[in-house]
């Protein structure tokens, strides 16, 4: 077992910020295995490569010898987290939220020992607590507090409304940290606010303080934007090898590294060549998903279609004809919705037309009134990283 100053080292690789970094060495030096929370709202069905951020630190506190916690929202995601939220979450029925919950639990499981993670959901102590009890817990924080919330004070300004339900959250997530007594919070810098109430609460009943463990929040495909289903810049832990590995390899070298530190806790290895180093990365991210036989198969499909330029044999998006209109701007524009699962305006499926990145059967098609003779069988490239065959 690695000394306190040793796990310390570990640990905060990658940490955004740490309440504090002597009380987490306090903490680790008490020689006892921490209950190390992380709390989850199964939203939906399937997750991505953002979510398993949290996880992958939570999989080094547990082969530390820790005890990782992992705290499934079947309450909270009901209200949904308003973090970062501009407007107010649609609300779920707690049977959707369940059966969210347990393809969740299988993706979480490619990351965490299921032997030695402890899952518990929040609905547990509150679908027991009565009315009276939850004014008593509410009667613990004030409006004030709450409306200091960046995102909450913002709303208000736009004159977006902020529902008393979404204030609930912060103080359900804070009362999760005292009912399993959680030494260490782990969670997104959008977090903050939800675990210092935690910290508040579990002052108040007596208990430690948990250290706040933030982690930065992982960047979408573009780059830019934090990593999002609605903004079609994601990287599905259910998606096929064949996409994981095409999306993986259209990310720049900046974004690589960041991808290394944050999903592997490793470094970019300093002696490959940078289209190397994202192959591996690729590689080695699909293999944690789907198996080491997988990421070799994203690896070759890649090549076939990139390195070798031969996409006739490999398997792609089909993109049915039936429908379209048949001039370039309406295909591509469909294009993009097959493969992102996001829809492109035609003013942005012109311009990328008008860029000369759009080929046809490997001919380069520039001109956005063009209306080739589209046929079944054809393959229609997007970019360096993504074509569809038509169909």
């Amino acid at each position: 077992m690695p000394t306190p100053e040793e796990q310390l080292a570990i640990l905060k690789r990658g940490a955004a910020q740490i309440i504090s970094e002597q009380d987490l060495l306090a903490k680790l030096k008490l020689g006892r295995p921490l209950n190390v929370k992380l709390g989850v709202d199964p939203t939906a069905p399937d997750i991505h490569l953002g979510f398993t951020v949290g996880l992958t630190k939570l999989r080094q506190f547990q082969d530390l010898g820790h005890q990782a916690i992992l705290i499934i929202g079947d309450f909270t995601a009901m209200i949904g987290d308003p973090s970062g939220r501009s407007k107010t979450r649609k609300q779920l029925t707690h049977d959707d939220v369940m059966r969210n919950a347990t393809t969740f639990k299988e993706q979480a499981f490619k990351i965490l020992d299921p032997a030695k993670t402890r899952v518990v959901f929040n609905g547990e102590w509150f679908e027991m607590m009565t009315f009276d009890q939850v004014m008593k817990l509410n009667s613990r924080v004030t409006m004030q507090q709450m409306l200091q919330r960046e995102d909450f004070k913002k709303r208000i300004d736009e004159k977006e409304p902020v529902f008393l339900h979404e204030i609930q959250y912060p103080i359900m997530q804070g009362w999760d940290s005292v009912m399993i007594k959680a030494d260490i919070e782990l969670g997104g810098t959008d977090q903050l606010f939800n675990c210092l109430v935690g910290r508040d609460l579990q002052r108040e009943e007596g208990q430690p303080q948990q250290v706040v463990f933030l982690l930065p929040l992982l960047e979408g495909l573009d780059g830019v934007n934090k990593m999002s289903k609605s903004l079609g810049n994601y990287v599905g832990l259910a998606e096929t090898p064949e996409i994981m590995f095409g999306k993986l390899m259209s990310i720049t070298d900046t974004l690589m590294a960041r991808y290394y530190d944050l999903l592997l806790c490793e470094s970019v290895p300093a002696d490959l060549h940078p289209m190397e180093a994202k192959k591996q990365l690729a590689a080695r991210i699909v293999a944690r998903y789907h198996g080491e036989e997988a990421g070799k198969r994203g690896r070759d499909d890649f090549e076939s279609r990139f390195s070798k330029k031969d996409l006739s044999t490999v398997e792609l998006p089909a993109l049915p004809l039936a429908g379209l209109a048949p001039d370039i701007v309406s295909i591509v524009s469909a294009a993009y919705s097959v493969c992102f699962q996001i829809a492109k305006s035609r003013g942005d499926a012109r311009r990328l037309v008008e860029q000369g990145s759009i080929q046809l059967d490997g001919e380069k098609v520039s001109d956005p009134k063009a209306t080739p003779a589209f046929a079944a069988g054809q393959v229609l490239k997007l970019d360096k990283t993504r074509s569809v065959r038509l169909a």
